[in-house]
């Protein structure tokens, strides 16, 4: 089929209306084609990053056991969602498939259910916080966090990763705390360990605080994933990576 014909195509089954007739009795359902189009909407709405998009778990190839270990478990919570009870806090260090699998579900629970989700990189959710009051339109910090509180499920992408102010640990305090009493399912990544393998390093509970830690623990199933940067590996070996 050619663009243009792609452009003027219409759906047979309801003639462009969205609506399909039910034989017999005449009853009318939602078309096939609006289903898919609203699923399109609430994948394009979820604001996954591009880099991401084609992340799923087939394209997901676990290369030591803690990595096979994590995709079965994302795997399971995909099959029992949503009657899930907790979300997960993948934990690892740099290039070992934490934002693959976080988006791999993201993206399946959206096909499965129709629920909406929503990625945000920690990083760039407190810029757009920080940048979004406006002083003609009124608009404040609240208006970028409501999608954020409301999402049926949101993946919270490198959490830690900024400099733990008392501005940024009032933040995820509130985001936290709001999505823990709404018993809203969030699906956290971070860098940082619990225990760290060498001396010196800094832990979640250093970059978030005690009390934030303790309530992930409520929260949210560790999922722990080791292994080497796999950015890393392709570089070295003279490979462009595009992941």
């Amino acid at each position: 089929m050619s663009a243009n014909e792609i452009a003027n195509y219409t759906c047979p089954r309801c003639g462009g209306t969205g609506w399909e007739r039910v034989e017999p009795g005449g009853m009318v359902r939602h078309c096939v084609c609006s289903e898919q189009e609203r699923l399109k909407t609430l994948l394009k709405d979820a604001h996954i990053p591009k880099r991401y998009e084609h992340c799923d778990l087939e394209s997901y190839i676990p290369r030591e056991p803690s990595q096979k270990a994590a995709k079965l478990v994302v795997a399971k919570f995909i099959d029992q969602y949503p009657l899930v009870d907790v979300g997960l806090l993948f934990l690892g260090g740099c290039g070992v498939g934490k934002t693959h699998l976080a988006v791999a579900l993201l993206k399946e629970v959206v096909k499965k259910t129709g629920d909406r989700g929503l990625f945000y990189d920690f990083r760039d959710l407190l810029r757009e916080i920080q940048g979004s009051w406006n002083s003609v339109s009124q608009a404040s910090e609240l208006d970028v966090l409501r999608p954020v509180l409301d999402a049926r499920i949101l993946v919270l992408d490198e959490l830690g990763a900024n400099k733990p102010t008392v501005w940024v640990r009032d933040t995820i305090s509130y985001i936290i705390n709001c999505r823990y009493n709404e018993k809203k399912v969030t699906i956290f990544t971070s860098n940082y360990l619990d225990n760290p393998s060498r001396m010196g390093e800094e832990t979640l509970t250093d970059r978030i605080e005690t009390r934030l830690r303790s309530r992930l623990y409520e929260m949210c199933s560790v999922v722990e994933i080791g292994g080497d940067d796999f950015r890393k590996a392709i570089k070295q070996a003279g490979y462009i990576f595009r992941p």
